[in-house]
């Protein structure tokens, strides 16, 4: 039903308004618990005699502090676009009659900027104190388990304002760019209801598509100069940043042109049953919906992934650098690091789910007419039921071949060029240049977890989609 803009709060019963504001707090306490945990680490590191006095292991955690709250926000940016980019494709029909009645496309897109903002700053002063609470626990559980002693820290900062902040500009700006199918939409469009891209008008966007190859071939660029430069120097890590943002920015805007194939492969693997067959029609007839629900997964792979291969390609790395031994002291302290940063790149992939069951219970709401219809013609709920199982499980293992490939690439560059010029006791040979290293046990927990999260994900889109009779969903 249509609200005026003024109507208080009520929007924030929409659904997929909840989900991003969950969405907010989480991005919010991970930025808190980022800058936190590296700060407390340089202050374990800067008491420990052993490592006291190494200022470019000191510089290494900063750089480290600003990649890491750098993806937490990329992260929460593209999921909360993609969210109100379905969000506003739900509404069409309410804009349309807006427009009918006088308000202006720019009007109605500051409204839902506006909404962003709301919800981006909900988000993050919840996400805050989320964030300090957790901190406060994980220092003091984490003192216990290694027996840390006179280490001084302050939990409570001014900085910890600063992922706040972020997140809720990045909310306000990645609300403005979901809501840009606002422009396009027509008084005449209010007698219908959601409106997606088809696969027929996106193949028109050619400028898009260039822009987009043109920003991923800069991405490319720029890994492979910082690569090179990480062999000179830690900072070639921060070219490398920029490089991954390039590249995968590029990516996602070229992800309806680059989708399609892949989701007709992957769509064979299903058989040629009907119900297999229409969960592959509806991943492709709209690629612009499935481009969306697929890049949270891809993010949460990729992060994950990248930073498995990254710690395990850093270990590679020190090992060739050291002359192929460790110290035990040295080794202790990677590993607790690699530990404390998997928990926290964890944390990614859990925006990214929610991003993923947010979109697909907003995709079938959205689509009550399109199921009703089904079943009036005749499929049966346990059909309903499997087809948008299927269509969650097709772009879910697209989306998972997709960011391990990426997270691997991803992983070594970071790894080798933020430690390639780093010498290491007894050896100090420095550069360093190695491999990828995959581990394989954590990739194969990564396949299996994104499975359980597409079975999870599912559960409520599909029972929505077999809850409502079929001239109920008609009549909407």
């Amino acid at each position: 039903m249509p609200r005026a803009s003024g109507a208080g709060l009520t929007w924030l019963r929409d659904r997929g308004m909840g989900a991003s504001i969950l969405v907010a707090a989480i991005s919010s306490a991970f930025g808190v618990v980022l800058l936190s945990a590296t700060g407390y680490i340089a202050a374990v590191l800067s008491a420990a005699p052993y490592l006291g006095d190494s200022a470019q292991l000191q510089m290494i955690l900063s750089i480290l502090t600003v990649v890491f709250v750098g993806v937490a926000v990329y992260v929460a940016g593209i999921v909360t676009a993609n969210t109100f980019a379905t969000v506003v494709a739900g509404r069409t029909r309410r804009i349309a009659l807006m427009r009918l009645i006088g308000a202006s496309a720019r009007s109605q897109r500051s409204e839902i900027a506006r909404q962003g903002l709301g919800v981006g700053a909900i988000g993050a002063v919840t996400g805050v104190i989320a964030g300090v609470a957790l901190t406060v626990g994980g220092i003091a559980v984490l003192e216990a388990l290694l027996n840390i002693e006179d280490v001084q820290y302050s939990v409570v900062q001014v900085v910890l304002l600063v992922p706040a902040v972020i997140v809720a500009l990045t909310t306000w700006a990645a609300a403005w760019v979901g809501s840009r199918r606002v422009l396009t939409v027509t008084p005449l469009e209010a007698l219908g209801g959601s409106v997606e891209a088809s696969h027929e008008s996106l193949t028109g966007r050619k400028g898009r598509n260039a822009v987009a190859v043109v920003i991923f071939l800069i991405g490319a660029a720029l890994l492979a100069a910082g690569i090179a430069l990480g062999l000179i120097t830690p900072f070639g890590v921060v070219v490398a940043f920029f490089g991954g943002l390039f590249s995968f920015t590029g990516l996602v805007l070229g992800s309806t042109m680059l989708m399609p194939p892949v989701l007709r492969a992957v769509g064979r693997v299903f058989g040629r049953s009907a119900t297999a067959r229409l969960a592959a029609e509806n991943a492709l007839r709209y690629p612009e919906r499935s481009s969306r629900m697929a890049i949270g997964v891809v993010i949460g792979v990729t992060l994950v992934t990248m930073f498995a291969v990254a710690l395990e390609t850093v270990k590679s790395v020190i090992a060739v650098s050291a002359g192929g031994e460790l110290d035990t002291q040295f080794t202790t302290i990677i590993d607790t690091f690699s530990g404390i940063m998997m928990g926290l790149v964890a944390v990614s992939a859990v925006i990214a789910a929610v991003g993923l069951v947010n979109l697909l219970t907003l995709g079938v709401v959205q689509r009550r007419r399109e199921l009703g219809l089904l079943r009036a013609l005749g499929v049966s709920t346990g059909q309903v039921r499997r087809m948008v199982l299927l269509e969650a499980a097709h772009i879910t293992i697209t989306s998972v071949i997709t960011g391990l490939v990426l997270g691997t690439a991803y992983g070594w560059a970071g790894a080798q060029s933020l430690l390639g010029s780093t010498p290491m006791p007894p050896a100090w040979q420095s550069p360093t240049l190695v491999a990828p290293a995959v581990p394989w046990l954590p990739v194969a927990l990564i396949v299996a977890a994104t499975a359980i999260l597409t079975l999870v994900a599912a559960v409520v889109p599909t029972r929505l989609a077999t809850r409502v009779a079929p001239v109920q969903a008609l009549a909407d």
